[in-house]
């Protein structure tokens, strides 16, 4: 663990990617160029995985983006390793399915977790589990470079990290089957018609882009933000009755949180809110 003097805040030590932090906003960037910033052979899965879990109890970060070095978001699974059937190709079918549960699908699970928004800023090409990441987090803006498939099909392999259930609950059985079944490459303009993507911009205007508008959601009271996107979550698997008993139960903590009656008083006098995450 490093710690991170502008901010006071101790922050894990990566191998594959890089962190930073400022003004409440988390910046992972996978720096694994080399390869494309493939999530197989290397230990981005590890460092995302990680990132995430941090997040959650460092109550001073708001909002994560996730973006890549290079040229490329993430390039999915390294094909050489598949054909070499090495690093997390090799074994009986036993074994791969283990280091299926126990490597790349951990990331899944810790995104679907994660207590804080996170924007994916898809700088290039993400492709096959590196689009599935993309999908992974609430809000995905897109440079002018980016193409995204999901091109699992095309190596005759199926979406091993989540990706079927991902993609048709961003964009309906339909396209999804249409994208899943063809392995198409999809532009960034098509992604954006599609509704992949929030917004698409200029390559130089991506980073400035996607920080303005972590900036704009971490303004907002931190605890009411973290119990908003739980709120968000637990929506998409929760029947009406159930998710309206838990959404008074999250109104209730909120109006005895001291932040929300500096919103009111803020409002009501006219002037910015000051919170402290109390």
């Amino acid at each position: 663990m490093k710690k991170d003097i502008q901010n006071s805040l101790v922050i894990p030590e990566l191998k594959d990617a890089g962190l930073t932090v400022e003004n409440q906003v988390a910046t992972l960037t996978l720096d694994r160029h080399d390869v494309r910033n493939a999530l197989t052979g290397t230990s981005l899965v590890d460092d995302i995985v990680r990132t995430v879990h941090w997040a959650n109890s460092a109550h001073t970060v708001s909002v994560l983006i996730i973006t890549g070095a290079g040229t490329a978001f993430s390039s999915g699974g390294n094909v050489k390793d598949m054909q070499a059937r090495s690093d997390s190709f090799h074994g009986t079918p036993v074994m791969l399915q283990e280091r299926y549960r126990q490597g790349i699908q951990q990331m899944p699970l810790a995104l679907h977790a994660a207590e804080i928004p996170i924007i994916a800023a898809v700088n290039g090409p993400a492709i096959g589990a590196g689009f599935d990441l993309a999908c992974m987090c609430d809000i995905r803006i897109a440079s002018t470079r980016a193409r995204v498939s999901e091109a699992f099909v095309n190596l005759g392999i199926t979406p091993g990290d989540g990706g079927a259930w991902l993609l048709q609950r961003l964009i309906g059985y339909q396209r999804a089957a249409e994208l899943t079944f063809t392995g198409r490459t999809v532009s960034a303009d098509e992604a954006l018609k599609l509704g992949l993507f929030l917004e698409v911009v200029e390559p130089d205007a991506l980073m400035p882009r996607a920080r303005e508008l972590a900036m704009q959601i971490a303004a907002k009271p931190p605890l009411t933000l973290r119990l908003t996107k739980r709120m968000m979550k637990l929506a998409q698997r929760s029947e009406l009755p159930d998710f309206l008993d838990l959404c008074a139960c999250f109104q209730a903590m909120a109006h005895h949180t001291a932040d929300h009656m500096e919103a009111v008083n803020a409002f009501l006098e006219k002037r910015e809110a000051r919170f402290k995450g109390e």
